[in-house]
Formats: C-alpha cells, structure tokens, sequence
C-alpha cells in the first residue's frame, strides 16, 4: 500500500535537503508519536550517509516497536521541460529513500519498506521547497490493519516537517541539526496536491 503527500515548505531545498539527513530532525518531527534510539556504536550522527543505520523505536515512548535498519540512498535526476526560473535550479529533484527493514517486534511484520523523500524548488514559490513524501510498505495478511497507524503518523510527521521548516535556513548557517525544545516512486510530479493517495 502506499501513503503519498506534497507540500510547499518554506525553506531552501538546499536547507529541505540537508534536514531530512538530520537524525535530529527526523527524532523530532516523529515525536511524540514515536522515539526513536540508535544503535550505532558512537550514536546518531549529525547527518546520516547513505547506508545502514540501525534503530529501535517506541511507540508514544512507552511500547516497544522492535529494531528497524534505515538503509538510505541519493539519486538526482532532471525533470524534462521543467524550467529554471530565476537560476533556482527548479529541474533537479533530489530524493533521499529508505528501503530499510524491521529486524524485531512488530516492525518485523512489515514484509517491504520503501519510503522516498523528494526534494526540488517550487516553481510556483521562488525560494520555497516543493517536498513529496511517499511510502510504499507491505505486511503480508496484516497490510490492510497497519495501513491506518502509517496513514496517522505520515499526517503528523508532515504538519511537523511543514510547522519547523522555515527554521530551516542552509544560507544563515542555523544547525537545523538541534532540535527544539518540543521534540516505488520516480520523483516525477503526479498532480496530487496535499492529497493521499492509496493503493493495494
């Protein structure tokens, strides 16, 4: 099934792309839902490399969730006919994607993980991010009972990553690495616009 959202964030891509990379980041737009902890030798670093990075996850911080490895990529592509308005760079997607898997406790029960960050400017808003967040997971017998907890959390981590992002800003040096005090896609624009779309 799949989980599929865009936004206009009020950030650079640059300042997008270098805060969907920050554990940081990601612990606070998942919380309070859901903590997550490392498990790497030295601790969540101050920006994720493409790789492994194994993680255990609590639900509402209390109920354990089990072990899941984040396995990230990068790819960069060019979106033909898109134009470069301004010199912004608006052809370019920069997709960041997850295709990690649970090792332990429930999220062991999800059978394929694919979650893709896409990061590109606005043409429509100079300046602005146009940021589209897909999801794609299967867990066998139980996709169609899991499906509304992915559906509830994806709502949250958005309002989060739209509420925090313009703190964002890669051009005035802010470390958008510190968190506050509170806490099969192609990277191709399909329509959708603030929209959900599901299918099996």
């Amino acid at each position: 099934m799949r989980v599929l959202l865009k936004e206009t964030l009020d950030c650079t891509p640059d300042a997008a792309w270098r805060a969907i990379h920050s554990p940081a980041v990601f612990r606070e737009v998942s919380s309070p839902v859901m903590t997550v902890e490392s498990l790497e030798a030295d601790g969540f670093p101050t920006s994720w490399e493409p790789g492994e990075h194994p993680v255990t996850m609590r639900g509402l911080g209390l109920v354990p969730l089990g072990m899941q490895v984040i396995r990230l990529s990068e790819t960069t592509l060019r979106q033909a006919g898109t134009g470069t308005a301004a010199g912004n760079g608006a052809g370019t997607v920069r997709i960041l994607r997850d295709t990690g898997r649970g090792v332990s406790g429930s999220m062991a029960a999800v059978t394929h993980w694919d979650h893709r960050m896409a990061i590109a400017a606005d043409p429509d808003h100079p300046g602005k991010t146009l940021y589209r967040d897909q999801l794609i997971f299967r867990a066998g017998h139980a996709t169609l009972a899991v499906w509304p907890g992915f559906w509830v959390f994806w709502q949250w981590r958005m309002a989060q990553i739209k509420r925090l992002a313009p703190t964002w800003r890669f051009d005035l040096g802010v470390d958008v690495e510190t968190p506050s005090d509170t806490g099969t896609g192609t990277g191709t624009d399909n329509g959708t616009d603030g929209v959900v779309s599901v299918t099996p």
